[in-house]
């Protein structure tokens, strides 16, 4: 066994794919009639440092990929004007489904993406918290990502950071107004009436970040297609409480530069 494996496959002999995750609904991780509870976590064995660990197959790219995410988004990162790309969720006006899936709480709804050439449908959007990305270093309360799938089998997200403020989107208050009826993995509730139009031009009035990066739950596939907008939106702090009394904590740490050794091999390469 190589120092490497050594390193990161450690007990939890659940080699079993880790389910719940950022691919939940694609056709990564296709939507099943029950909510799956996680077989990945953050902290301790099930944590970030030996997602590798729990599938060394299935997992391999956490531990090795050179494009992972999240990461910092600075000046080396491009820009687009979010007109750039056509982002649309369908309304539900009597509310959606909203899900804990163990690792974060999940609202799966229909909705489209036309970005760099490619058409995407939607399958779900959740939240992490505190944010995955950093803007200049800088962390946030919260994030949201939007995941789509198009025909290729390729992914894209669309991510919001979320910040705390006495004005509130009216969006994050519906969506969250049911939250604490599912404090416990795998239970389901409903949302609030869900109107997309005004984040649909957030997105659209605002500039973006884009870049080529990976899930940001194993199997932490990469080829990820990630448009950010720079601006975020707002939770009040009641609300944001109520939510992280729920979620927890959930946020993978950042990764290495792009195209740069992955932080747990060069520590691998270190002992």
């Amino acid at each position: 066994m190589t120092r490497f494996a050594q390193f990161a496959a450690v007990a939890l002999s659940l080699a079993a794919p880790a389910l719940a995750s950022c691919d939940y609904g694609t056709h990564l991780n296709p939507r099943s009639e029950s909510v799956p509870i996680s077989t990945f976590g953050y902290t301790g064995l099930a944590g970030p440092l030996n997602w590798f660990g729990l599938n060394e197959t299935t997992n391999k790219m956490c531990a090795t990929g050179k494009n992972q995410s999240p990461i910092n988004l600075d000046s080396s990162i491009t820009t687009a004007h979010g007109s750039s790309v056509t982002f649309k969720v369908d309304a539900y006006p009597h509310g959606a489904e909203f899900e804990n899936l163990g690792t974060t709480v999940e609202v799966p709804v229909n909705g489209s993406l036309v970005a760099d050439g490619k058409s995407y449908k939607l399958a779900q959007f959740h939240f992490h918290t505190p944010s995955e990305h950093r803007v200049d270093l800088e962390y946030f309360p919260m994030e949201a990502h939007f995941v789509f799938s198009a025909a290729d089998k390729s992914t894209a997200v669309v991510g919001f950071l979320i910040n705390l403020g006495l004005i509130p989107d009216p969006l994050l208050t519906s969506v969250f107004a049911s939250v604490g009826m599912i404090a416990t993995p795998g239970s389901t509730t409903t949302t609030g009436p869900l109107v997309f139009g005004p984040l649909e031009n957030h997105l659209n009035s605002n500039t973006i970040f884009k870049y080529s990066g990976s899930l940001t739950t194993p199997p932490c596939s990469e080829g990820v297609s990630w448009y950010i907008s720079t601006k975020p939106l707002t939770i009040d702090e009641i609300t944001y409480q109520r939510v992280r009394d729920v979620v927890k904590f959930n946020s993978r740490y950042t990764q290495n530069s792009l195209g740069e050794i992955n932080l747990l091999q060069n520590a691998a390469n270190e002992l």
